[in-house]
């Protein structure tokens, strides 16, 4: 193929825009990889969070319990109770955040990935719309260029051909045979 061939140069757009189209779908892949690893660790964390909080939970109950038996250990396990609380509470407080630390993550992702689908849209129009413009601005125009040229060539060629020479003779038949 020329590379003064218009469809040459329709054939590179098209193997460009295929490996722009490749690579965006990677950038896509990539983006939902990276944020489906995000929401599994922060499924684990809480998966991993929750026993605690109940065995804290039950470990606070158990100390008040003991605390109205024992009335000597019930200022030490108020405190300690008192602090596994606040404990309890700061890791679910933590949890929330990741929670929505996460839910964030996830819409931003989603903007992001509607934002390159729109791009790629976009991007997608304008070079079906260069490539008409092309199409209708050159292509066609020098379409019909080279049949207007190839026809003055050929009536050029007729009218400046040498005439044809007159038979005046027989032929034997060994001499009209071609071949």
């Amino acid at each position: 193929m020329n590379t003064s061939d218009p469809q040459f140069w329709q054939m590179i757009s098209s193997i460009v825009i295929a490996v722009c189209f490749i690579v965006m779908a990677i950038a896509l892949i990539a983006i939902a990889v990276t944020v489906r690893r995000v929401v599994k660790t922060v499924h684990r964390l809480e998966e991993r969070f929750d026993p605690l909080i109940t065995k804290v939970d039950a470990i606070g109950a158990q100390g008040r319990e003991i605390s109205v038996s024992f009335a000597e250990i019930s200022s030490n396990l108020s405190v300690a109770t008192k602090h596994l609380a606040e404990s309890t509470e700061l890791i679910k407080e933590e949890v929330r955040e990741l929670k929505t630390l996460v839910g964030q993550t996830a819409i931003t992702a989603k903007d992001k990935v509607e934002m390159v689908s729109e791009s790629i849209d976009k991007t997608h129009a304008r070079v079906m719309d260069t490539t008409e413009f092309v199409n209708e601005k050159i292509v066609v125009p020098a379409r019909e260029i080279a049949a207007i040229m190839a026809g003055v060539r050929r009536g050029l060629e007729v009218l400046f051909a040498p005439a044809p020479k007159q038979i005046d003779r027989v032929y034997v038949d060994d001499e009209m045979f071609i071949g």
